[in-house]
């Protein structure tokens, strides 16, 4: 792995990819990040061997740069990357909701880009990531993009039209579940746990949820016939969550989060 990377922005998923990229045989001399603040450069340099760099000289030096800036802010590193990105650069942005379009609108001529949408889960290498090509990137760098990410997670190619769809489903998702045993925990104390016992609980039985979903081949709706006895508890829950509108409400949350994903694409980040 020879070509140089650099990390725009590098937050804490910047910092996720990083740290991923380099336990998968990247070498730290091969990437670089850029950092609003000195300190936090020096932090990347120390903690992980990578070689901090202004936006400028990221764009002349690396073969491939990573902008993982908020969406907001993302015109105004377009505006001071333009003049030092030379066409032959892969350019992947990990901004939610702004299209490849905008950013060859705005790159040399013929630029590649790749849309990626990952979500934090990246910092514990179970991330989920969803790539895109623009209209000038090749089966080469939607490749190359799937090896950085991959360092991380899975990664799931899909067109570009259903990035809105998967930036609510799988890069907002986390903090459903997050919600979701939030919620739960705080049922078990109102039924006489204690918080550290009500959260064992739950979060232990969302991993083993999640691996027999991942791992069985079975259909959630079979899974969860197999908990829903006669008569029994599950049943009785699940009719109070149908009662209160559950499925429903997820339905329209997604919706709402696939909505603002496209607000933010028109530039509307109020």
């Amino acid at each position: 792995m020879t070509q140089k990377v650099a990390v725009l922005g590098t937050g804490k998923i910047g910092e996720a990819l990083l740290s991923g990229m380099i336990r998968a045989g990247w070498a730290p001399a091969d990437l670089l990040v850029t950092a609003r603040r000195r300190e936090r450069a020096e932090e990347l340099r120390t903690r992980h061997g990578v070689t901090p760099v202004s936006n400028q000289e990221a764009a002349k030096t690396a073969d491939t740069l990573i902008l993982t800036v908020k969406p907001q802010d993302m015109g105004a590193l377009l505006d001071e990357l333009a003049p030092h990105v030379p066409a032959d650069r892969l350019v992947i942005s990990g901004a939610a909701g702004i299209p490849t379009a905008y950013f060859e609108e705005r790159l040399a001529a013929g630029t590649p880009v790749v849309r990626v949408m990952t979500n934090t889960p990246a910092l514990v290498d179970e991330a989920m990531s969803v790539i895109s090509a623009g209209s000038h990137a090749t089966a080469e760098h939607l490749a190359h993009a799937e090896e950085i990410f991959g360092a991380v997670g899975k990664t799931l190619r899909v067109p570009e039209s259903q990035q809105d769809a998967c930036t609510a489903l799988s890069g907002s998702g986390p903090a459903y579940f997050f919600y979701l045993v939030e919620a739960m925990t705080d049922a078990g104390i109102l039924l006489g746990l204690p918080r550290d016992k009500a959260h064992d609980l739950i979060v232990q039985s969302a991993i083993g949820a999640a691996t027999m979903l991942r791992d069985s081949g079975q259909h959630p709706v079979t899974l969860r016939e197999n908990v829903t006895s006669p008569a029994g508890t599950t049943i009785n829950a699940i009719r109070e969550l149908e009662n209160h509108g559950v499925r429903a409400a997820l339905i329209a949350a997604l919706e709402a989060a696939r909505d603002r994903s496209r607000e933010l694409a028109t530039g509307n980040n109020a």
